[in-house]
């Protein structure tokens, strides 16, 4: 393998020098001279040994991403969104999913560590408690995304106003005539499916709708739990569903196809997230959009931001706005779809 060293033998210049050329240090160096080394870097396929530099810097310029489920959409922008901004400040990014488990997201952790990584962005297990002490477990700096949690070396939170997601999508449906609206929540462990609820809780309030309990069922923020839940459901009381995620309404809607409701005839559906999938199907999905793309790209932006200023010892938060985006799975033109 050709070392630093030899490139600087064969431009004969020093090692400093060639370092400075390969890390665009090199203001005070002749052009004709970066222009050798350069060459001959090309010439002799040189690759720069990382694991000696960051033995040298204490750095790996190599970020943790974990996330809770790869197959969902949210997760996977959030995930192109921290990349790009990594690639983009030269740093790499090692992905763990955890599949919702907390066994794995503690194995993810320690995986991390082991790769000395600089720093972590965690978006946590939907089935992780809000007031959990649970990570306790890493040296590294941490960015969490989507979620807070009390978590030890915290450097930033970057979130949604989820409240506001689904009181904003309840208030729609409403505002189209619809009273009983059933409402599939997460697992109610989480900070995000308590704060979506609310959202839910407040619309009804504000509009003197009575809350009824029987009208909210947790399950999981999986296509496969709205399908199984509403495929089940003894008699189908309520004219609109609001979901706690896109997901859930899109099982949800092929649980009521399959029982022969029609949507938005017979009942409304909003989501929650606008995945791409949601302008697909059929009906469109009317939706609370968050932009999970900027939510990575942020949440990497604060995490490198604090890697390269050590005298930062705020903890930066960053709240997005929901906005509701209607499309065809509700109208105000329903005949109710009891069964």
């Amino acid at each position: 393998m050709v070392t630093i060293k030899d490139i600087a033998n064969l431009a004969g210049v020093s090692k400093t020098t060639v370092s400075k050329v390969l890390n665009n240090k090199d203001q005070k160096i002749s052009e004709s001279t970066r222009q050798k080394i350069l060459n001959i870097v090309r010439e002799n396929n040189y690759v720069p040994n990382k694991m000696a530099q960051s033995l040298v810097t204490k750095k790996t310029k190599t970020i943790g991403l974990i996330i809770p489920d790869i197959r969902n959409p949210f997760f996977t922008d959030i995930a192109r969104g921290a990349e790009d901004k990594a690639v983009r400040e030269g740093y790499n990014i090692i992905l763990c999913n955890t599949d919702e488990n907390i066994e794995k997201e503690t194995r993810a952790f320690n995986t991390l560590t082991e790769k000395m990584v600089d720093g972590i962005i965690f978006a946590p297990s939907s089935k992780t408690e809000v007031n959990s002490n649970e990570y306790k477990i890493s040296s590294k700096p941490i960015v969490l995304v989507d979620k807070e949690l009390n978590i030890e070396n915290l450097k930033g939170v970057v979130s949604l106003d989820n409240e506001e997601g689904t009181y904003l999508g309840t208030k729609h449906l409403v505002g189209i005539s619809h009273k009983d609206i059933l409402y599939l929540s997460g697992p109610l462990k989480s900070e995000i499916s308590i704060n979506r609820l609310k959202g839910y809780k407040k619309a009804l309030k504000e509009s003197n709708i009575k809350f009824n309990e029987d009208l909210v069922i947790q399950g999981e923020y999986s296509f496969e739990s709205g399908y199984e839940v509403v495929k089940n459901l003894d008699e189908i009381n309520f004219t609109a569903i609001c979901a706690a995620n896109d997901l859930i309404a899109i099982g949800a809607i092929k649980a009521l196809k399959e029982r022969g409701i029609k949507i938005p005839q017979d009942i409304s559906i909003v989501g929650f997230d606008d995945i791409q999938t949601a302008n697909i199907i059929e009906p469109q999905l009317t939706t609370i959009k968050q932009n999970s793309y900027d939510m990575g790209y942020e949440s990497a932006s604060i995490l490198i931001n604090n890697l390269e200023n050590k005298e930062i010892n705020n903890i930066e938060k960053m709240i997005f706005k929901p906005e509701l985006v209607i499309r065809s799975s509700t109208s105000q033109n329903f005949r109710g779809g009891r069964l």
